[in-house]
C-alpha cells in the first residue's frame, strides 16, 4: 500500500495477488479492520463473519490470511469455500452473521484477486465505510486485542452450497421447472461450477456443462462471458435451447 491514493477501488481492493496491496499481510489487516468495524460498539461475544472465494490459486492464501485477521478481532469465521457471490449474500442473512467477505477478481485473469466487504444486509459497504477500514489499516486501533477464550475461531460450512441450492428452488414456486429444456452452462471455471450444473439439473434441465473443471489457473481462460463464442458453438452443435455464460462469481 502506498501513502497516496485510495486503497479501495470501485469494487474492493484488487490487484496482482501477493504483490502490494494484495498481500497476505494486507488481507490480515483488512480482516481485522473489517471485523472491528462491523462489530461497531456492540462487541458481541463470538459474532461471526462469512468468507467465500472463487477458484483462483491465490484464494487459499488470502482466505487463510483474512480469516486470521477476523479471528484476531474476536470474531468467528464461517468459511464456505468456493461459492458464487449471490449464494453468500443469501447465507449471510440466513445465518445472521455480522457481514461477509468475498475473495474474487471477477472477469480478471487468475493472477489477480480482490477483497470485497459486505454488510449483514447483503450489500457492499459504502465508500465512507471502506474509508474507515482503510484508516484502521493505516493507523491501527487503540483497543486491546482479545485474548484467551475471546479470540475468534474458524469453522467450515461444507453444506453451504446445498443450503443455497435449496433456497434457489423455493424462489421459483411449486410446479415450476426446466423439464424438456437443453441448456448450455459455461461456468468460466469459476465459482459457478460448484452449484450451477447441480441446480439446473435438479430443476429438470438437460445440462451441457462447459468450463467446470477449475484448477486454480484457468478461471476465465478462453471461456465464460468474455468468450461467448464457445458457448454459442455448443448451442449450435448440440441443439440446445439456450446458454448461460458466467463471469466467474456472478452466475446462479
Amino acid at each position: 500500500m502506498t501513502a497516496e491514493g485510495r486503497l479501495f477501488g470501485t469494487d474492493g481492493v484488487r490487484g496482482l495477488a501477493n504483490c502490494s496491496p494484495l498481500t497476505a499481510e494486507m488481507a490480515c489487516l483488512l480482516g481485522r479492520a473489517g471485523a472491528l468495524h462491523l462489530q461497531g460498539k456492540r462487541r458481541q461475544r463470538k459474532a461471526s463473519m462469512v468468507v467465500g472465494r472463487d477458484t483462483r490459486l491465490s484464494g487459499d492464501m488470502l482466505e487463510a490470511a483474512i480469516s486470521a485477521g477476523i479471528c484476531s478481532a474476536g470474531v468467528d469465521v464461517l468459511q464456505v469455500g468456493v461459492l458464487p457471490t449471490p449464494a453468500i449474500a443469501y447465507l449471510i442473512r440466513a445465518w445472521g452473521a455480522l457481514g461477509w467477505v468475498v475473495l474474487s477478481a471477477s472477469h480478471n485473469p487468475f493472477e489477480d484477486n480482490g477483497i470485497k466487504f459486505f454488510a449483514a444486509d447483503g450489500f457492499k459497504l459504502p465508500d465512507a465505510q471502506e474509508d474507515e477500514l482503510e484508516r484502521v489499516v493505516r493507523h491501527g486501533v487503540s483497543c486491546q486485542p482479545p485474548t484467551g477464550r475471546d479470540i475468534g475461531r474458524i469453522r467450515l460450512a461444507p453444506d453451504a452450497a446445498d443450503q443455497y441450492i435449496a433456497f434457489a428452488h423455493t424462489t421459483l414456486g411449486r410446479g415450476i421447472g426446466l423439464h424438456g429444456l437443453r441448456i448450455v452452462l459455461d461456468c468460466a471455471n469459476g465459482a459457478a461450477a460448484t452449484v450451477a450444473p447441480r441446480l439446473f439439473e435438479q430443476l429438470g434441465a438437460q445440462v451441457i456443462a462447459h468450463a467446470v473443471e477449475p484448477d486454480g489457473t484457468n478461471i476465465n481462460l478462453q471461456c465464460g462471458a468474455l468468450f461467448p463464442e464457445h458457448a454459442q458453438e455448443l448451442v449450435r452443435r448440440t441443439g440446445a435451447d439456450v446458454d448461460f455464460a458466467s463471469m466467474a462469481m456472478l452466475i446462479a
